[in-house]
């Protein structure tokens, strides 16, 4: 009998045992996890930050590349114009509508202000500098294309005014593409207008540099 109320009086539940309670739900056992929302925002955080640098970067190589292409472009027309074309007769292209012509051009481009070439220097050497601190935030391909185009244009006349004659600083940039009833001009001055146009452009869309668009 006293078996039989021994094992009856037993307890069914830990908590009669005096076991410690199991916490409710069903994660006994289980670390707590932070909140999701927090964690979800640090993960896209750093996703984003990470996917920027390579996108950067791109941008970035663009950006050169383009200015490479023209710059190389405009250096390679001026040398043969130098060594073919100049002391010789013009190169008819489009009968009396397009011609190449070598002329020597101390002025900025199109043939204005002769008298400021070493002015037109500096203000080049500036345009130039301007690009390479706004590469390091250049996320924008449109933008790359443009400031790449500014860039090449930009070294190629200024590489005329450092290493032609009359002297350095001083150099009269080579001009050879002459239409009928305009201004004779190069390369390099091409490459600054598409790239001075791409930015007017991009500017009426909203988009910056940065890759961010607004609306005014």
């Amino acid at each position: 009998m006293a078996e039989a109320e021994r094992i009856i009086g037993m307890p069914d539940t830990p908590e009669a045992a005096g076991a410690e309670p199991e916490p409710s739900g069903g994660n006994a056992g289980q670390p707590e996890r932070p909140d999701s929302d927090d964690s979800l925002g640090a993960d896209e955080s750093t996703a984003q930050a990470a996917g920027q640098q390579p996108r950067g970067r791109r941008r970035i190589a663009v950006l050169f590349g383009v200015a490479a292409f023209a710059y190389a472009l405009d250096l390679v027309s001026k040398l043969i114009v130098v060594a073919k074309l100049e002391h010789h007769q013009p190169i008819e292209v489009v009968g009396d509508w397009l011609r190449f012509e070598a002329i020597r051009n101390a002025g900025a481009a199109f043939g204005f202000g002769e008298a400021f070439t070493v002015i037109f220097t500096v203000i080049a050497a500036a345009v130039i500098v301007v690009i390479a601190r706004l590469a390091r935030k250049l996320y924008s391909l449109p933008w790359a294309i443009a400031l790449g185009l500014l860039l090449g244009g930009a070294l190629g006349n200024l590489t005329d005014r450092i290493f032609r004659a009359p002297g350095v600083f001083e150099g009269a940039v080579v001009d050879f593409i002459a239409p009928k009833h305009f201004a004779v001009f190069n390369l390099a001055d091409s490459a600054i207008v598409c790239g001075g146009i791409l930015i007017v452009l991009l500017s009426f869309k909203g988009l910056d540099p940065d890759g961010t668009v607004h609306k005014d």
